[in-house]
């Protein structure tokens, strides 16, 4: 490689975070009162226009593939040889954060930036990825653009509509050549992803950064519980058949399942909706979601297992009916063991403690693991606050991340 000064020193981190707080405003989101970046809208459009600039800045040559994901490309000392793919995603939630997603596509391109001011060159090309669609909180399908990428979409799933009935092949992609933007396994070497963690373990451990092994097993159901809707005034409690009641109690079982494993098995019951929804009608149907997840597919299948038979118990001592609809099944993916090692030693050169995590949330990474060998490094963010407007990251902690991605990237170039 090109000689050169150590990567990642100066205010990278700082400029990273400063941009993506430029991305939280006017014209970068949907919404005039917070945050909201939906794939393909005017506001994704925008943040798309000023990230070019940014990677150009950079020395990175840019180009939008056909999923309309933005890359830079900043070329190695062999051409031919397979890139490192460093990316997030640009997108977010409804009133959502300004650095889940956008922080990793930043420090990725102030690790390329730290790498030109140098003039340093990997033995492989470095190319940046602003994914599209990973909240899917415009279309009903998350992951759309890294999927992809990783050749792993089906056309099928382009057929979708948003909420205003905008069709995907009406909203300014060529659903025809959509699956193009598949790479080949051989064009990349590995996939790097920098998130915050979006939980509180390294704020409770006072640790910037962490090494991030893999992603959790997640399955998720949709619940419906049916008894009798009746008259709140005239139905006696003995008689009553409320599907509500055995609702609660169900949500109840699947808090104190989750909690017994004392492990990092957790079990969400997120949106609930009673019928018919009148203050005087005892509900007669409830349908509910449940999200189960851990670092290991057979302990997440377990405590699934327990919980819905728990729920066929509670509703057959309620005489209700209860019927569970697998909704997804993601298995467990885990970080490329190697890569994992080279994180932690990056951690080490950078005077950071080792501290190994799991990852409760969906990344694109754990799309990419089709694709190549993947890594992750989680930033610690306040609270453990994240898809809020609360959502922050110290510019300290971002440079901490910065040195230790560019430790990270100089010793897989030292490997090839």
């Amino acid at each position: 490689m090109v000689a050169g000064g150590p990567i990642g020193a100066g205010v990278g981190g700082a400029r990273a975070v400063a941009r993506c707080n430029a991305l939280g405003l006017a014209p970068y989101t949907d919404m005039a009162d917070g945050l909201f970046r939906a794939y393909l809208s005017p506001a994704y459009r925008a943040a798309q226009a000023t990230l070019a600039e940014w990677m150009a800045q950079a020395r990175m040559a840019v180009r939008q593939d056909a999923a309309a994901n933005l890359i830079g490309r900043y070329e190695g000392t062999t051409p031919a040889a397979p890139a490192l793919i460093i990316g997030s995603h640009l997108d977010s939630v409804r009133d959502g954060g300004r650095y889940d997603g956008p922080l990793g596509i930043m420090l990725g391109i102030e690790a390329v930036a730290a790498l030109n001011d140098a003039g340093r060159r990997m033995p492989f090309a470095i190319e940046v990825y602003a994914f599209g669609d990973e909240e899917g909180s415009r279309f009903p399908a998350a992951m759309l653009t890294s999927r992809a990428v990783a050749g792993t979409l089906d056309a099928a799933a382009l057929a979708v509509v948003d909420a205003d009935g905008v069709a995907l092949a009406d909203a300014g992609v060529d659903v025809g050549a959509y699956l193009s933007a598949a790479r080949r396994s051989g064009e990349v070497l590995a996939y790097l992803e920098a998130h915050i963690e979006q939980g509180p373990v390294l704020e409770a451990e006072g640790l910037a950064v962490g090494t991030v092994t893999g992603i959790a097993a997640q399955v998720r159901y949709r619940v419906q519980v049916t008894g009798q809707a009746g008259h709140a005034g005239t139905a006696t409690m003995p008689l009553r058949r409320d599907a509500l009641a055995g609702a609660a109690e169900m949500i109840l079982a699947v808090e104190r399942i989750a909690a017994s494993a004392a492990s990092d098995l957790v079990a969400t019951v997120g949106r609930i909706e009673a019928q018919p929804g009148a203050a005087n009608v005892i509900p007669g149907a409830v349908t509910f979601s449940l999200d189960v997840r851990a670092g290991e597919q057979a302990r997440r299948d377990l405590a699934a297992s327990e919980i819905c038979a728990q729920l066929q118990e509670i509703a057959r001592r309620r005489s209700l009916g209860v019927e569970v609809a697998l909704v997804h099944d993601l298995p467990a993916s885990p970080c490329d063991p190697a890569l994992v090692d080279v994180m932690d030693a990056a951690l080490a050169a950078a005077e950071q403690p080792s501290r190994r995590l799991v990852s409760g949330a969906g990344h694109d990474a754990m799309v990419m693991a089709a694709l190549c060998p993947t890594a992750m490094l989680f930033i610690r963010c306040r609270g453990g606050v994240s898809h809020n407007p609360a959502e922050h990251v110290d510019p300290a902690d971002a440079q901490i991340a910065l040195t230790v991605m560019s430790g990270f990237i100089d010793r897989l170039g030292g490997s090839v």
